[in-house]
């Protein structure tokens, strides 16, 4: 039987010191470990995280992404994992996956539990093979759940992914089908056999012994099924052919007859893979056994063979091991491009590579131990090019290294609320771990989201990543960063209004306000979303009406588009008193599902109010309205119309409470994970006029100490995207005012790029940390500020500034110099 290999080469040195957290578009921290040019147990950690962002059904307690919830909950299978950027559970590469984390952890644990992600991994494994198991019905089995052909109709998060369905015209019940069958699908039931059987290996003295002995039973029942009529007629029929068709199925079956014995013990299934090596795939030109390509989710020879070499010490076997591994070494199976990449497929081409190295690293610790220098250096070569170490200095892995890919092929990481995949412009949250496809045959490489090639991520494309990991920790030890993941600082508010005035006079105002839902953490249905229009009724008091004269026609409610389908329509109240005359209009909607980040149309929920004087009289003014300030700001659409602005006037509730907005005492919130109550309040001259900051500051003199002068510089704080707040700032005469050096360089990094806009919005969203007395190592400095400061519109540095650094990013102005 196949033994745990452990390493001699364990570092005596690990690192004293943790790997800095990673922070959004942020420099991470690649520090090594003994003679690794890379944190390999950083690297592991974060893999594993991906794993989790893909994680279908109810998520476990101990799932880490925090914008991540449950989701799929209708599948007649849950659990298991989302194949890549789509939501399908493809068995066929979701269970080669799984044995290969597996395989990782079987042959090299000891590495894994002294980086302290033993419990990690096992969890990790545990929850898909719990899924594998759940689709053995007996004489059936699930081989795959939810339909690709309609799931990659819709572009965006995937805990809505069941109305997203439903507006692009496709039936859950349909779109979400489990796909079973008892016969002609040998390959993925081959593939989920050998998953549940290597997981049952790895995770022995892990689990239970009866939770072992389910997988056993279940990859025995599968695997039985799978060899009784060789065919892969009934899954390359089904909808699973336009996506992962299997072209063999004996090489599955091979891989799980020495799986099967590695966890039994049994010779039967030693005897049975000896029985199917002259059915495998021959090698094109040559004949004889395929020892070309790489161990992939279609291709389970070369995974198969070493398994079998390793179980019998066959000769002809590790002869056949050995001229696998050296066609990858050699460059005779995949071009040998600059940096070291051996470069097979123009898709996925980090995948095959990594897939291979772990091959012949277990080859070189097995079987072909005289060689094993050779193989060492080839598998470690490929692991350190998707990390970083090539021409580029372009790490593969997102939210890993200096420089990583921004934009990667994967819908609820993006966060669109519009099924689009271009809106918005970045990746709202950062999909750690991820490998993506790589770079072309010549080492280019594109980093956009629509490219499904080089910035594809799928499960299987980090499996035998995953697995090398495993080793490269046991050689050269490595840290996981105790403060992984960082929470992560939101983009914008997740709920808003968006206000648009049309039209007004004597008699009153008409006003278009757009609930807006572009939620993400995690994306969801919200229910209570409320705002408030505040206004001061002195006009109607001093007519000697009361407040509750005041006629509130409502033109439009978008929300009774949906009463069809039992959801709430909006409520609208009448004037509510908040203080002297200022009083309120209060406008809910108790049904989310009536305003959801699913697409153009129902990503906003219109309600037209008319405010008329009473009896249809005049007198009306809106000039002394709180919330009317934001009523002048007009903004383009991308067909060039006329759209209203998003403003913290009319402020956003969430089930009563204030989730974006400023009330007219002050009060505020940012609608950014926090309440905003530990920023300073705003001096207020009147409740009724635009609120102003006094700054100021105190003059020195070296010469005359007991002298000083006092300037007053009046702001103004309102914008429509924005609050800003300004306190007393002291400073010396001596002091000079911090220098730009690089107008929108938030970061001082010499560059202008979506980090400087991270770093903005978290000096915003959390000071203590990011701020200009920040406590973490990458706070905003003084000339970091001073670079930030690009708009015009406010002084000092708000979400404003982040704005038009986008939109100097997306090239539509072309100078950051508030100057020019």
């Amino acid at each position: 039987m196949l033994k745990k290999f452990t390493s001699g080469l364990l570092s005596a040195v690990i690192l004293g010191a943790s790997v800095m957290s990673s922070a959004p578009m942020a420099v991470i921290d690649t520090a090594t470990a003994a003679d690794g040019k890379f944190n390999y147990a950083d690297a592991l950690d974060k893999s594993l995280y991906f794993y989790e962002v893909q994680q279908a059904g109810p998520l476990p307690e101990w799932n880490r992404v925090e914008w991540r919830a449950d989701s799929t909950m209708q599948d007649p299978v849950l659990g298991g994992w989302y194949d890549a950027g789509d939501h399908v559970k493809f068995n066929l590469p979701m269970a080669y996956s799984a044995s290969m984390l597996a395989w990782g952890l079987y042959q090299y644990p000891e590495g894994v539990e002294k980086a302290g992600l033993k419990t990690t991994y096992v969890n990790n494994l545990e929850f898909v093979l719990d899924y594998l198991a759940d689709c053995d019905k007996g004489t059936e089995i699930v081989y795959q759940v939810g339909i690709g052909q309609d799931d990659h109709t819709w572009w965006g998060p995937v805990e809505l992914l069941e109305y997203g369905m439903e507006d692009n015209s496709h039936k859950i019940s349909e779109c979400r089908a489990a796909l079973k069958a008892s016969k002609g699908c040998t390959a993925v039931f081959g593939e989920m056999a050998a998953a549940l059987a290597s997981g049952a290996a790895a995770l022995d003295g892990d689990i239970d012994a009866s939770k072992k002995a389910d997988y056993i039973k279940h990859a025995e029942n599968i695997y039985s099924i799978a060899k009784q009529s060789p065919s892969d007629d009934v899954y390359n029929a089904s909808d699973a052919k336009n996506f992962y068709r299997s072209e063999h199925c004996y090489d599955q079956l091979f891989y799980a007859a020495n799986w099967l014995y590695i966890a039994t013990g049994e010779q039967k299934y030693l005897d049975e893979a000896k029985g199917f090596i002259s059915k495998l795939p021959e090698m094109r030109g040559e004949g004889g056994t395929a020892y070309g390509w790489a161990h992939c989710w279609d291709d389970n020879t070369q995974g198969g063979m070493l398994l079998y070499a390793i179980n019998t010490n066959d000769s002809t076997a590790i002869a056949h091991v050995k001229k696998h591994c050296d066609r990858w070494v050699n460059g005779d199976e995949a071009t040998k491009i600059e940096g070291g990449l051996r470069w097979l497929s123009n898709w996925g081409c980090i995948r095959y590579a990594t897939a291979s190295a772990f091959i012949a690293t277990v080859a070189s610790d097995t079987v072909l131990k005289s060689e094993a220098d050779k193989y060492t250096d080839f598998a470690e070569t490929q692991v350190n090019y998707a990390l970083g170490d090539n021409p580029l200095k372009q790490s593969y892995v997102v939210g890993f290294g200096d420089k990583y890919p921004q934009n990667p092929h994967h819908r609820t990481s993006h966060g669109s609320w519009k099924n689009s995949v271009y809106d918005p412009s970045h990746s709202r949250h950062i999909l750690y771990g991820a490998l993506v496809g790589g770079p072309n045959n010549d080492g280019s490489y594109k980093d956009s989201r629509d490219d499904f090639i080089n910035n594809e991520v799928a499960t299987d494309y980090n499996a035998g990543f995953t697995a090398m990991l495993c080793k490269l920790i046991d050689k050269y030890g490595g840290t996981k960063d105790p403060s992984f993941p960082a929470k992560e600082v939101h983009d914008s508010p997740e709920f808003y209004v968006e206000v648009l005035s049309k039209g007004g006079d004597s008699s009153g105002q008409t006003i278009s306000f757009k609930v807006t839902n572009h939620s993400a953490w995690p994306a969801r249905v919200q229910d209570n979303i409320s705002f408030r229009y505040y206004m001061d009724l002195s006009e109607i008091i001093a007519q000697g009406k009361k407040p509750e004269d005041l006629v509130i026609r409502c033109d439009r409610d978008q929300s009774a588009m949906y009463s069809g389908k039992g959801y709430k329509t909006a409520e609208i109240s009448k004037p509510i008193q908040y203080s002297g005359n200022i009083y309120y209009i209060e406008v809910n909607l108790p049904d989310g599902r009536v305003v959801l980040p699913i697409s153009e149309g129902q990503q906003q929920c219109e309600i037209l109010l008319a405010l008329v004087m009473p009896d249809y009289g005049s007198g009306w003014d809106s000039s002394n309205d709180f919330s009317a300030q934001g009523l002048g700001k007009t903004a383009k659409g991308s067909d060039g119309s006329t759209i209203g602005v998003m403003t913290p006037y009319v402020p956003v509730y969430v089930n009563g409470k204030l989730y974006y907005g400023e009330e007219p005492d002050g009060t505020k919130a940012d609608g950014l994970g926090s309440t905003g109550s530990d920023t300073p309040k705003v001096t207020t001259s009147t409740t009724t006029k635009p609120k102003e900051t006094t700054t100021t500051t105190t003059t020195t003199s070296n010469t005359a100490p007991t002298t000083s002068s006092t300037t007053t510089t009046v702001t103004s704080v309102y914008t429509t995207t924005s609050i800003m707040v300004s306190t007393p700032t002291t400073t010396d005469a001596a002091t000079s005012l911090p220098k730009v050096t690089k107008y929108g360089d938030a970061n001082c990094d010499g560059e202008v790029d979506m980090s400087d806009i991270v770093l903005i919005m978290q000096s915003l969203a959390n000071p203590n940390k990011y701020g200009l007395k920040g406590t973490d190592d990458h706070h905003l400095t003084e000339t970091g500020s001073a670079n930030a400061d690009v708009d015009t519109s406010s002084k000092g540095v708000t979400s404003n500034d982040a704005l038009r650094i986008q939109e100097f990013l997306l090239n539509k102005i072309t100078s950051l110099d508030p100057t020019k």
